[in-house]
């Protein structure tokens, strides 16, 4: 039981990073950059993606299309104030988004973010790590016999380290698409 509450700490951990991963710009257009954002729609904030389609015209840009009309000008506001670095083209129907190719420092500066990244999820495998251990020692001091205890925490420990390879196995593929021009 213990075993599987920390697997399941450190996939969510690793599922995390893949979302957080997902939203750092590699210089393609992806309709995931915009998660996130909110839309002021009928006085309540709403994801992007719930009040317009977003598509992929080609590798640099993205079109949204707004499925009522009226909300056009929210939705050039909401991106505008979410600070992705990149400005809106409204054309009265659709928004358009060009994203500009990208200069070795701010790659660089992508790269060291997705380290972050990856540094702050190997500490969640960490913990997880830290807090079975502990439930394992207060149920070997519960009457658990110690070699059970011990192969447990061994156990543990080889899930830590398979978790931290592919947390360097994730971020070594994201510094590849990222330096990739």
């Amino acid at each position: 039981m213990v075993l599987d509450e920390t697997k399941d700490s450190m996939f969510k951990a690793l599922k995390h990073l893949e979302d957080e991963l997902r939203k750092v710009r590699a210089g393609k257009a992806t309709p995931e950059m915009l998660n996130g954002i909110t839309v002021e729609y009928y006085g309540a904030p709403t994801p992007l993606n719930q009040v317009a389609s977003i598509k992929i015209l080609d590798a640099r840009t993205l079109v949204i299309v707004p499925f009522e009309r009226k909300i056009i000008g929210d939705i050039e506001r909401a991106i505008f104030q979410s600070n992705i670095g990149i400005t809106p083209q409204n054309d009265g129907e659709n928004i358009r988004l060009s994203i500009p190719p990208m200069t070795e420092e701010r790659r660089r500066d992508l790269v060291k973010q997705s380290k972050n990244y990856g540094e702050q999820t190997k500490i969640v495998v960490r913990n997880a790590r830290k807090d079975g251990n502990e439930m394992i020692k207060g149920m070997v001091k519960d009457g658990l016999s110690e070699d059970i205890g011990k192969d447990s925490e061994e156990k543990i420990q080889t899930l830590t380290n398979e978790y931290i390879a592919k947390v360097d196995k994730m971020l070594q593929a994201k510094e590849e698409e990222i330096m990739t021009i």
